[in-house]
């Protein structure tokens, strides 16, 4: 009998996917590129667009409702607190950068990559 060749023998879980170009490792944290729709229908994350991760809100761009609905929304998302969520960057824009302390990667990648069209 023929020793298995180590090609063929099974590594672990499978290979690391890449990272999405809206996740970015800053020390401890991590940043999310968002682009924010306002006053959607409904609170969701839909798609990737323009290397950002894009999420409707229902509240509407005034008085930082929709700073503070996003930051709901990614909170409830990751299962985590809502002081673990900040808007860091693009306040008053639509192009945000969310700052997400204590979450791991593999976490972040996992609840916040948006469904696949068609899917």
């Amino acid at each position: 009998m023929r020793p298995r060749k180590l090609s063929s023998v099974p590594s672990g879980p499978g290979p690391i996917p890449a990272e999405p170009a809206w996740l970015h490792v800053h020390g401890e944290d991590l940043l999310v590129d968002v682009l924010v729709a306002p006053r959607a229908s409904r609170s969701r994350i839909v798609d990737v667009h323009d290397n950002r991760l894009k999420i409707q809100i229902t509240a509407p761009p005034t008085e930082g409702k929709a700073n503070a609905a996003l930051v709901e929304l990614l909170a409830r998302t990751l299962g985590v607190a809502k002081v673990q969520v900040d808007v860091v960057g693009g306040a008053s824009s639509r192009r945000k950068t969310v700052r997400l302390a204590g979450v791991p990667r593999h976490v972040a990648m996992l609840r916040l990559t948006p469904p696949k069209s068609g899917a």
